[in-house]
């Protein structure tokens, strides 16, 4: 008797069962398409992510932006200059504990943007550039999708972060006595349209992207390079051991590259404006940054390192082992 031809193999990636055939016995068919390495998944897990690292880290980045804001020309003449813990402790006593995580909520809503298309987007470009599609990249090429990805996200989420920063000062603002310029994170958002229009939200977007094109440079760039190179040199598995081990690096090479970038960013989304929308301080980011070194010294421009790099080494540990276990959990394959 001639023999049955065999049945083609499932297609990668697609889950398969068993259906009954007319001669009673089960065959293998296609039922779903695996969607766990999808644009939407990796969106929606890249913010989820985000989202925790952010609430287990914020209040460093609320004490990075309070001594950021130190010895700026808005600020109180001869005020008492505190440092990382004294100002973290500071907040805690003076303004009560739950304000550590005050503007936390626009925080947030930045990442649904932010963090979502930064992600999605280096791994469309990193494909695009890959021969196979998962080779490691060269470190250029891997530095011009961290740069590319982190520009275009930040410019997206620029109105959310101009928000939080604008709430995260009004603690400080009541403590000298001055009366509130905002009361939430909404009223926030429309006095910034008030006074400046819908372009109003984008004050202080350039030294925004600059920033977060550095950091990426940073953050995505090195994670990507340091994870491939010790799982190529030492030959370890795709476990949490390297995901540590580069995570720890980027939040240190972004922590360095970013905080110039950071305080000129922070400064220019604080200064007060008039009835135009234009900075009373600063004409721009360049003269943010010439005032900021004539009067302060080149140090100025790492204020806040400190914490500004014990938020990022924390928040990329917690933000790439949450990414890299759900993805895990749900079956997609490593990043």
């Amino acid at each position: 008797p001639t023999a049955a031809a065999p049945s083609p193999a499932p297609a990668a990636g697609v889950a398969t069962a068993a259906a009954p055939s007319s001669s009673g016995r089960h065959q293998l068919r296609p039922v779903k398409y695996d969607y766990a390495d999808s644009f939407a998944c990796t969106y929606i897990v890249s913010v989820v992510a985000a989202s925790i690292a952010e609430l287990a880290t914020y209040p460093l980045d609320l004490t990075k932006t309070r001594l950021q804001i130190q010895g700026e020309a808005a600020a109180v003449p001869n005020m008492q200059y505190r440092g990382m813990m004294a100002t973290a402790l500071g907040i805690a006593r003076e303004e009560g504990p739950l304000k550590l995580w005050q503007g936390v909520t626009p925080a947030l809503y930045r990442h649904v943007v932010y963090s979502g298309v930064r992600i999605c987007s280096y791994d469309m470009m990193r494909k695009e550039f890959s021969p196979d599609g998962c080779q490691a990249l060269p470190v250029w090429k891997s530095a011009l999708c961290g740069v590319t990805a982190g520009a275009v996200a930040q410019w997206l989420a620029s109105p959310a972060d101009l928000v939080k920063v604008q709430v995260q000062m009004e603690g400080r603002r009541r403590l000298m006595g001055e009366p509130p310029r905002v009361l939430s994170a909404g009223h926030a958002f429309r006095m910034i349209v008030q006074r400046g229009g819908v372009r109003g939200l984008w004050k202080g977007s350039i030294p925004n992207v600059q920033r977060a094109a550095l950091v990426n440079l940073g953050d995505l760039t090195t994670y990507d390079t340091i994870k491939h190179l010790i799982m190529d040199r030492l030959q370890m598995p795709d476990c949490h051991t390297v995901h540590v081990l580069a995570s720890i690096c980027a939040g240190f090479v972004a922590a360095i590259m970013g905080t110039p970038a950071d305080v000129v960013k922070t400064r220019i989304m604080n200064q007060p404006t008039d009835e135009r929308g234009s900075g009373l301080h600063y004409r721009g980011s360049v003269d943010c940054l010439r005032q900021t070194v004539s009067k302060e010294g080149f140090g100025a421009l790492y204020k806040g390192f400190l914490p500004c790099w014990i938020r990022m080494a924390p928040w990329s540990l917690t933000f790439w082992l949450s990414f890299e276990q759900i993805r895990k959990m749900m079956g997609a394959s490593g990043y």
